[in-house]
């Protein structure tokens, strides 16, 4: 059902809060197990299906979503990776990670379209997934029976579901953590002391994987998204507005960021779609949950870019709030009860590498950043030197099973 018009007072198993990775995960995973869901979604289908965010997948999780018929799209799309490539000084040093653990890759697959599929596929079976449900409130989380309503802005009508359990996944700006009282959870957050310009170009790539350029003047990075589109970013500081940055100064930052001295590489230019300023910060909450709230994906942690991890976080964690919740349903709450302390092993290893990479990779423009350049250059050459620091981040950089 697609916002024609759903009951006033409606009855589900669990009670789904956002149409995003880790929320159709549980979803679809959800329906596959038996398991009655409803997912509600603040916005349109059009805008959660065309909202460009992250687009590298890591091998595990394309093995997850093939595993439950989820990625036959991606695996007739998505441009597989093997390697990346650090610049300093102008130089290029390429890792080939998958060579170091044992033949895996990423795949290159932009979140809108793993969305679209997503969406599809719990449509496809019979969902209920009701969109532009506007002023979302969770009640009674407390309780045995929480509740959700929200007004469906298609017919103006307000709308209860009644559940047995309510899966967070609406984002850092959600209100599903906003619901849990206060004191209830402990916040941990670190802001880095830096920003990305974040730009999508309607330019095909100029490389074939990932580019880390570390220079004098600032980060800047190269990820590809499609044969026709690429998405930069530009270290800059915090506070710093995408009204400093026209196109023009943007094109230049990247040439210079990017060139290489002793070889030619041309950077690939075209139409910018698209510039957000992101602030680089870290944010964690324990446990992932309260009552009968479970949160996934950003409601419970948020990580910086680098590395990509912040997509694969959120499917991971939709991949085992379903099937704790599916567990619970055949007799064991095993799974259930432990459910935020196993992905928080997770969160905080990425937050580890996440953080590791921030460091390696940023440092403050000009004179007063020479010593963290000097210690990106140490870290890098320790990993193209030694094949136990390689494997290591061959590992965390791919993702750990």
């Amino acid at each position: 059902m697609t916002n024609s018009g759903p009951d006033p007072v409606s009855a589900t198993k669990v009670a789904v809060i956002g149409a995003g990775p880790a929320g159709l995960i549980v979803a679809n995973l959800l329906r596959k197990a038996g398991v009655d869901c409803v997912v509600v979604e603040r916005h349109t289908r059009a805008y959660v299906e065309q909202r460009p965010r992250a687009g590298m997948i890591e091998h595990r999780v394309v093995e997850m979503l093939r595993r439950h018929g989820l990625a036959d799209r991606l695996d007739q799309m998505a441009d597989a990776h093997t390697s990346c490539e650090f610049r300093i000084d102008g130089r290029r040093h390429e890792i080939d990670y998958s060579a170091l653990y044992g033949g895996r890759r990423h795949y290159v697959y932009p979140q809108q379209e793993l969305v679209t599929d997503l969406v599809a596929a719990f449509l496809g079976t019979g969902g209920d997934l009701r969109f532009q449900a506007e002023g979302v409130r969770l009640h009674d989380l407390d309780t045995e029976r929480p509740s959700v309503t929200y007004t469906d802005a298609a017919t103006g009508r307000a709308a209860r579901i009644d559940c047995d359990f309510v899966a967070g996944c609406d984002g850092f700006h959600g209100v599903s953590r906003a619901s849990v009282p206060a004191g209830a959870l402990t916040e941990y957050s670190h802001h880095h002391g830096i920003n990305w310009l974040s730009v999508l170009a309607a330019a095909p790539p100029s490389t074939r994987s990932v580019i880390y350029a570390i220079h004098p003047d600032g980060f800047a990075g190269h990820m590809l998204r499609s044969s026709t589109v690429s998405r930069f970013y530009l270290q800059c500081p915090v506070g710093d507005s995408v009204d400093n940055w026209p196109d023009e100064r943007v094109w230049a930052e990247l040439r210079k960021r990017l060139a290489l001295r002793d070889e030619r590489w041309t950077l690939t230019e075209g139409p910018i779609t698209e510039k957000r300023m992101l602030d680089m910060r870290s944010f964690v909450v324990e446990p992932m949950g309260h009552g009968r709230l479970h949160l996934a994906g950003d409601a419970a942690h948020v990580i910086t870019p680098v590395g990509g991890k912040g997509m694969n976080l959120a499917l991971h964690d939709g991949e085992r709030l379903a099937e704790a919740l599916a567990a619970h349903y055949a007799g064991s709450d095993a799974l259930l009860g432990a459910y935020s302390e196993t992905c928080l092993r997770r969160v905080w290893r990425c937050q580890e590498f996440s953080r590791w990479m921030t460091e390696m990779l940023h440092a403050p423009a000009g004179e007063g950043g020479a010593f963290q350049r000097r210690l990106a250059v140490a870290r890098l050459e320790h990993i193209l030197s030694s094949p136990v620091a390689a494997a290591a981040f061959a590992e965390d950089y791919l993702g750990q099973d």
